[in-house]
């Protein structure tokens, strides 16, 4: 399924860097108990990354604190358990269902499905396309690719007076347009950089480690050892690359530049440990508590337009209709930076990451 650059899939290098409304998000939820009797559905793609375990966390605490009952669910990466779970919420009458869609290309119908129950779904995470969806809250993931590719320049300068080499850029899920949107950051930047050689694009059905491992065994055997740096698409993906690496005494940042997202524990650690480059920090309470505030405001608010009840940080086209977004941010972490950013706000303790 192709769209013009102007959509989320190809297109969010420009949508994301517009400020189409400059003021702070903020949303115009009842603190003092309308939210009483308010049911809303979580269902999430999958608790496979250790992530999920945060985001449900405080998805729960968020909504208890607003006197929300929450329904949820995970899927396991598979789109009929999603849709079996989502027909549940609708049938125990959820008001809004937070949905991170497991194939975001045919979980519309899910949306238009709800609409029919008068039931509102905010989108979670990953842009579903071409369905009504009423809102969006997710992480500039096109910024996430760019980060990671903007950091390996930085890291072939240091290394080799030059940015060349050969680079291998790790999707998840074919077609998903959350791992389309981080892939178009580091292509971007692969496209400004020329004497970068892109050996492999590789998608990777389940976001799964042990797939990623596959390619990058494979890559180091058809180029004999010689990549320079693999862009991961998530944290686990990257675990599997540096198990590849390992196998090859490659598993170094000083040897071969490895960058994933999610901030994975074991991620982390391998970044103190000099296994890996970089990892993207995308910070999980504000994206789980904001995506309960605008389910709550948008129960609350059932016959109107949620563009008139949320304040959003910009419209993005889906391929069906523009999507009021509210955008939280990411953050590079590399050695240089762990202990300011990841230890600094309690996201890991010291002991975590270094085990003293």
């Amino acid at each position: 399924m192709k769209f013009r650059r102007r959509l989320i899939l190809n297109g969010m290098s420009s949508l994301l860097m517009a400020s189409l409304l400059a003021a702070p998000f903020a949303l115009a939820v009842d603190q003092a108990g309308a939210a009483d009797k308010i049911k809303i559905g979580f269902l999430l793609k999958t608790m496979q990354e250790e992530r999920y375990q945060r985001d449900k966390a405080a998805f729960l605490a968020k909504a208890g604190a607003l006197g929300a009952e929450v329904i949820f669910d995970s899927a396991n990466n598979d789109e009929q358990t999603q849709l079996a779970a989502f027909e549940n919420m609708l049938s125990q009458g959820a008001q809004v269902i937070v949905l991170q869609p497991v194939n975001t290309g045919t979980a519309g119908s899910m949306v238009t499905s709800a609409h029919k129950a008068k039931v509102k779904v905010v989108g979670y995470d990953a842009m579903l396309v071409n369905g009504p969806l009423d809102a969006m809250v997710m992480q500039d993931s096109w910024a996430v690719g760019k980060l990671q590719a903007e950091a390996m320049v930085a890291w072939l300068k240091a290394k080799n007076g030059s940015v060349k080499g050969n680079v291998a850029l790790i999707r998840g899920q074919p077609g998903d347009s959350n791992a389309n949107a981080m892939s178009s950051g580091v292509l971007e930047v692969l496209k400004a950089n020329p004497d970068l050689r892109l050996v492999a694009d590789q998608s990777h059905e389940g976001w799964l480690p042990d797939k990623a491992m596959a390619t990058t065994e494979n890559l180091l055997t058809k180029f004999s050892n010689r990549i320079d740096a693999v862009i991961c698409n998530n944290s686990g993906m990257a675990r599997g690359v540096i198990a590849a690496l390992d196998a090859q005494g490659l598993a170094s940042a000083e040897k071969v530049f490895v960058a994933g997202s999610d901030a994975d524990l074991v991620n982390i650690q391998y970044v103190a440990q000099g296994k890996e480059a970089a990892e993207i920090w995308k910070k999980i309470a504000p994206l789980a508590e904001t995506a309960v505030e605008v389910a709550v405001t948008l129960a609350q608010n059932p016959d109107k337009d949620p563009k008139t009840v949320l304040k959003v940080d910009r419209m993005i086209n889906n391929g069906a209709v523009d999507v009021p977004t509210i955008v939280t941010p990411v953050v590079l972490v590399d050695k240089k930076n762990l202990d300011s950013t990841i230890v600094a706000e309690g996201f890991y303790t010291r002991q975590q990451v270094y085990g003293k």
